[in-house]
């Protein structure tokens, strides 16, 4: 697939910056927005065409990316008279870069697969800033031959490119990766805030737990924010929850019972239902403290 014509759904934060990526390094984009404009705009001004549905983007583009929020986006635009399954055609590659549900994920594969099309789910690693320069995490699944097909693609966007397995594992390994890094990010957060009830300084408490087997990066990501007023981790109560959510729901499909993530998905549905929402995680420190007795 020499450079291959690429269409790309869901230009938030993080889609705007990789369609910049990708056009930076030379590649005809075809984007499809929602409702803010901006990345829209932006990618336009640099070349970019706008389509006026999924079928017209994915009739137009070899490979088909999407960067969005959960699933039932996704899949509001991969079904329906004007979605990608609309428009697809053989040996198109559809590529799902959010954070969906792995049962999601192989009903969408199964469906392109029938149009000759291939699914690969990839959701990502680090931020936006990450994004623009190319240094993403990309933890791709699917069809190994597939994989080879567009890495050349995927390389231009991350850093470090994972092949993990069958479709659905990208997924399955970011939901599991998440529960556990927000059921440490929630019970770091509760530590800092009894440590508050007990009248014990924070930076006593963290020295101790740094200094030990607990220390790991989500730790100091809340740390920066309890202790020095630094907000490191970008990431919201909202897409926590979310995120915990899908984890649980992921369990639910496998017929087991996640003892661990009930905790966390609680108290980020509590801090949400007390209005934390927009919020990002390390601040449940700052909820946390406030309503510890409640």
């Amino acid at each position: 697939m020499n450079t291959p014509a690429i269409g790309f759904i869901g230009l938030g934060l993080m889609g705007r910056a990789m369609v910049e990526c990708l056009q930076g390094a030379g590649y005809g984009v075809t984007v499809l927005g929602n409702r803010d404009r901006s990345g829209i705009d932006e990618a336009v001004s640099r070349g970019g065409t706008e389509a006026a549905t999924a079928r017209e983007l994915a009739e137009a583009s070899d490979i088909v990316m999407l960067c969005m929020g959960t699933s039932e986006q996704v899949e509001s635009r991969i079904f329906g008279d004007d979605g990608v399954l609309a428009g697809t055609k053989p040996g198109q590659v559809v590529i799902d870069f959010g954070t969906s549900l792995p049962g999601s994920t192989l009903r969408i594969g199964a469906a392109l697969a029938e149009k000759g099309a291939q699914y690969m789910d990839a959701p990502l690693g680090r931020t936006p800033a990450h994004a623009k320069d190319g240094k993403l995490n990309i933890m791709a699944a699917g069809d190994l031959r597939t994989y080879e097909q567009v890495k050349p693609v995927l390389d231009v966007l991350g850093e470090n490119v994972f092949h993990l397995g069958d479709l659905g594992a990208g997924h399955t390994i970011k939901l599991i990766n998440n529960f556990f890094a927000m059921t440490t990010a929630t019970a770091m957060s509760e530590a800092f805030a009894m440590a508050d009830a007990a009248g014990v300084a924070r930076e006593k408490l963290y020295g101790v737990l740094a200094a030990g087997p607990n220390h790991s990066g989500m730790m100091d990501f809340i740390k920066s924010w309890a202790m020095d007023g630094k907000l490191d981790l970008a990431f919201s109560v909202d897409n926590a929850a979310k995120d915990v959510g899908y984890y649980r729901a992921m369990a639910e499909e496998l017929g087991a019972r996640s003892r661990m993530s009930g905790a966390a998905s609680e108290t980020l549905a509590e801090a949400l239902r007390n209005g934390f929402s927009g919020h990002m995680v390390p601040e449940m420190v700052d909820y946390l403290s406030k309503n510890l007795k409640g």
